[in-house]
This record gives structure tokens, C-alpha cells and sequence, in this order.
């Protein structure tokens, strides 16, 4: 059974195929526990539409967060974080300064920019608290229910299905995208929001065409940026107490599936 996943600030979400199921440590240091089923968004609908299919499983991932929110208010979610909203606000502001200070005119230069500029408050998220910690634990308890059920203190805490890997070829498109649409005199939200699309489909695209054919030269180039943010940045061995709500969170998603 194919499975994903997204660190919290105190614990991890996972999702199946049909369920989600989440765990976390309290401010009292009780685990809690919580599952449910996912949103339906016409994914069986999608799933043969190059492009598409990948970005209405995007949706359905991120519909899951609010539900698991509700079900587990002690969760930590990353964008909950003042000092993460902050990073976010000045980003986004610096990014359109940079983006508007040269004129209307966009290279691929400023672009580039922008991007790199967008990317900063995540590494923030990841330098503060525990949230590369339990990303290393999403990444050891999923490859050791992989490995026929191996030990996920002895999993490595890098992952080769990690959305990192998304980083890259998705910063990548979107400064072609804006250069090239403004180039060819189209402005306005609707096109942003177009090269915005159109660049999460193309790297989720990338990112499963790597997958299907791992041991690629382009598969490995797809990967290595993305292993590189996890091995210096994005995660971080876990402590015993933080693989406990790894397992705990494995444990509840197995069961709803298997009833399911």
C-alpha cells in the first residue's frame, strides 16, 4: 500500500489511498490519536490526465489538513507558527518589490529571485522546533513499512518520494513560465495563477516519471537537489519519544485501511 505523508510540529499526518490517520504528542506529553476518511475530489476522474491527476492529488492532501485539525486541536501545523506566517508575509511582499523594481519587463535573472525568495520561509519552518525531526520520523516509519516492516530507528532519514524532490523542478518551470508569458504580453492574476498550475503539474509529472523509472539518469537528477534539502536542512534524527508517535501514526492508518 502506497503511502505519504507531512510532518507537524508535534507529530506526523499519513495518508493512504482512501484514509488519513495522525498523531501527536500534547503540551502534557499524551499521545493523541485520530483518523478519517479522505475528501474525495474527483481523483478516479483525473487519474489518466497527464497533468491533472497530479494536482487533484495534491488537492486531496491538502484538504485533509483542516480535518485533522479538527480531529487533533493540539496539532501543530507548520503554517500555524507566527514566526513561519511572518516569514511569509515579508516574502511575499520582498518577492513583488524585487519583482516590479526592474520595471514590467521579468528575466529569467529576477525570476529566479523571486522564487529563491518564496522558498525561504519554509527553510525557516524547518530550522526552528521539531519540525525536522518528525519529518525524519514520516520518512523512517514510511521506509520501514516498505522494508517489510524493519526497524524505523535503522531507516535512513532521507526518502526518496519526499515532496523536496518537488522543489527544483518546480521553481524551475515557474521562472520559465513567468518569463515566457510575459514575454508573449500576457499579464494579469490569470496568467500567474496559469504558470502557477501549470508548474506544480509539471513537476508532479517530473517527480512520478522519476519514480516509475528509478534508476535513470534523469531520475537521479530529479532526486539528488530534493535529497540534498532533506540530508542538510529538512531533516533531522528523531529522538526515541518522536518515533514513538512515527509508529503510533502508522499503526492508526493500517487499521483504517485494512477496515476500509
Amino acid at each position: 500500500m502506497r503511502l505519504g505523508g507531512m510532518a507537524l510540529g508535534n507529530g506526523l499526518l499519513v495518508h493512504g489511498p482512501t484514509h488519513w490517520a495522525a498523531a501527536v504528542r500534547d503540551p502534557e506529553g499524551e499521545l493523541q490519536v485520530a483518523s478519517g476518511a479522505k475528501p474525495d475530489l474527483a481523483g478516479h476522474t483525473t487519474e489518466r490526465i497527464p497533468g491533472l491527476r497530479g494536482v487533484t492529488k495534491l488537492a486531496e492532501a491538502i484538504a485533509v489538513i483542516p480535518l485533522v485539525k479538527r480531529a487533533l486541536p493540539a496539532a501543530r501545523l507548520p503554517m500555524q507558527d507566527a514566526k513561519t506566517v511572518g516569514a511569509m508575509a515579508a516574502a511575499a511582499l520582498a518577492g513583488q518589490a524585487v519583482r516590479h523594481g526592474g520595471g514590467a519587463r521579468r528575466t529569467m535573472g529576477r525570476e529566479a529571485l523571486v522564487a529563491g525568495i518564496g522558498v525561504l520561509p519554509a527553510l525557516l519552518a524547518l530550522r526552528g522546533g521539531d519540525l525536522a525531526a518528525y519529518h525524519g520520523v514520516e520518512h523512517k516509519a514510511i521506509a520501514a513499512y516498505e522494508d517489510d516492516d524493519a526497524s524505523a530507528a535503522d531507516a535512513a532519514k532521507e526518502h526518496d518520494r519526499c515532496g523536496s524532490n518537488l522543489v527544483a523542478p518546480l521553481v524551475g518551470s515557474a521562472v520559465a513560465g513567468n518569463v515566457a508569458v510575459r514575454r508573449a504580453g500576457l499579464r494579469g492574476p490569470g496568467a500567474d495563477a496559469a504558470v502557477a498550475l501549470g508548474s506544480v503539474a509539471f513537476a508532479i509529472e517530473l517527480f512520478a516519471l522519476a519514480e516509475r523509472h528509478p534508476d535513470t539518469a534523469l531520475a537521479r537528477a530529479v532526486r539528488r537537489p530534493g535529497y540534498e534539502l532533506q540530508r542538510a536542512l529538512g531533516t533531522r534524527e528523531p529522538t526515541e519519544e518522536q518515533l514513538e508517535v512515527g509508529e503510533a501514526a502508522l499503526a492508526e492508518i493500517l487499521r483504517v485501511e485494512r477496515a476500509g
